[in-house]
């Protein structure tokens, strides 16, 4: 058979190509590196080349620089009001990272105004975490790749790592999951800012806050060590925690198939960021607590930047769609508690008994009854039941589907429960658990109530001995 060409296909049909931002990368800043030599990260860590491995600018902002700073606050004494503005310039960063970089950028949650997207920049740069350009490539890439080796921070590697090691050490940028920034090299507020970077961090991490503590008060000493270096130091380990602590710490209502979770702590800590497995799930919500009594500023902020004109185009997952992933997830739990109990012999599973075997095994001391069609074996259970003893007795060897189901006593669900875990065997005799029984053997459509590992499920209830009695109705005139 002839093979067919690109050429011969109709141009109508032929797949087009269309950019999307994963394949073409192009440095805003920086030489290009040669990505056909091998890198640094692809030979092992040895006396010899250790500090090859280290990320010496990334090691300098985040070890090196708050340690000084912590160093120098023991002969620097902290004034009340600087340490007031070193909290207030401390949210102003953290925005920068949560509403801007995080929210904006990363996930284009809402639409942000030139004002305000100049602020949010500014204050990203005062937290000192990378330009907002970075900061998303890798953020998406996290969410696209989440706890596998494409995962720029992916927890599987180690709380650790995926709090600060992924920074201080050098990354293979060919195993980092690639992902479209188009949007982000069209902004130019980002672009801006990532050729600029170092200066906008001198300028609003250091500079500005000395500035303001001593043109204000005359502290800028203070201004510079509080409002500045460790400031910095404790709004990044805060975001980093949303890469350690919020794939590690809390409960995961939505999905537990990946590592992310929910905390109030994470969320204290980070400005409202730590409901993070609503936020991998719904990634494209501006909020991240959905809920009035969960913490998020960061939601609070954006939405009254929007009654002001600021911000616009909040998106919001539909409410329908939460709720269906929530549920479904609880019944993933429920699923696997169900899985731990015991349910009885599945009604397939047992053995087809005559009925004169049946009297037969009951009168050579079996203490079997018979129920809706289902043999259980009782003895171990007479001496336990609370009241009756004589009555399970007398139905040894009998019929006892009247007598449990109301004849004498109408037995509780959990009775029914109980009794399945007793079943031994199938009453033979065109009763209707055992054409159940045997339609399943022949693979028949038989319709079966199953959870999500192809277990039956039996609600409440609807145990195969339970049988309702008939109506009362008033006789015929």
């Amino acid at each position: 058979m002839a093979s067919t060409s690109a050429t011969d296909i109709p141009a109508e049909v032929q797949a087009v190509n269309v950019p999307d931002g994963t394949t073409d990368f192009i440095p805003l800043r920086g030489k290009k590196y040669d990505l056909k030599k091998p890198h640094i990260t692809e030979l092992p860590i040895t006396w010899g080349n250790w500090y090859k491995h280290v990320n010496w600018l990334n090691t300098t902002f985040i070890i090196f620089v708050p340690l000084a700073g912590l160093i120098s606050a023991y002969w620097i004494p902290a004034q009340t009001k600087t340490i007031l503005f070193s909290i207030a310039y401390y949210y102003f960063a953290g925005l920068g990272i949560t509403a801007g970089y995080h929210r904006l950028w990363a996930h284009t949650s809402y639409k942000a105004t030139l004002p305000l997207k100049i602020w949010l920049a500014a204050g990203g740069a005062a937290a000192v975490e990378g330009s907002a350009r970075w900061w998303s490539r890798d953020h998406r890439a996290h969410h696209r790749y989440t706890d596998t080796d494409k995962d720029p921070y992916s927890v599987r590697k180690g709380l650790l790592y995926s709090h600060i090691g992924w920074m201080v050490m050098k990354q293979n940028p060919k195993r980092i999951g690639r992902t479209d920034i188009t949007d982000l090299n069209e902004d130019p507020v980002v672009v801006w800012q990532h050729k600029h970077y170092i200066k906008c961090v001198i300028v609003m991490a250091l500079i500005v806050p000395t500035l303001i503590c001593g043109l204000g008060w005359g502290d800028y000493a203070g201004g510079f060590i509080y409002g500045g270096i460790l400031r910095i130091f404790f709004i990044q380990q805060a975001t980093f925690c949303v890469n350690s602590l919020a794939h590690w710490l809390g409960d995961q209502p939505f999905d537990d198939r990946n590592s992310p979770r929910d905390h109030v702590i994470t969320a204290l800590v980070t400005l409202g960021e730590g409901y993070h497995n609503f936020h991998h799930e719904f990634p494209s919500d501006f909020r991240n607590a959905i809920e009035w009594w969960q913490y998020d500023p960061t939601k609070w902020c954006i939405w009254v930047w929007k009654q002001l004109g600021l911000a616009y185009d909040l998106k919001k997952f539909p409410h329908n769609e939460i709720e269906k992933g929530r549920l479904q997830q609880q019944q993933k739990k429920l699923d696997q508690k169900r899985a731990t109990l015991d349910w009885g012999i599945p009604l397939e599973n047992l053995p087809v008994v005559s009925w004169d075997d049946f009297v037969q095994e009951s009168k050579n001391g079996k203490a079997w009854i018979a129920v809706a069609g289902v043999i259980h074996d009782v003895g171990k259970f007479i001496q336990d039941h609370p009241g009756g003893k004589a009555l399970i007795n007398s139905a040894i060897g009998k019929d006892a589907t009247a007598i449990f189901n109301g004849g004498v006593y109408n037995h509780s669900n959990a009775a029914h429960n109980l009794l399945s875990t007793m079943r031994v065997g199938v009453i033979r005799g065109g009763c209707e658990v055992e054409i159940w029984k045997r339609a399943q053997a022949e693979n028949k459509d038989i319709a079966t109530v199953t959870d999500s590992s192809g277990k039956k499920i039996v609600r409440a209830g609807l145990q195969p001995t339970r049988v309702t009695p008939p109506v009362t109705t008033a006789d015929a005139a």
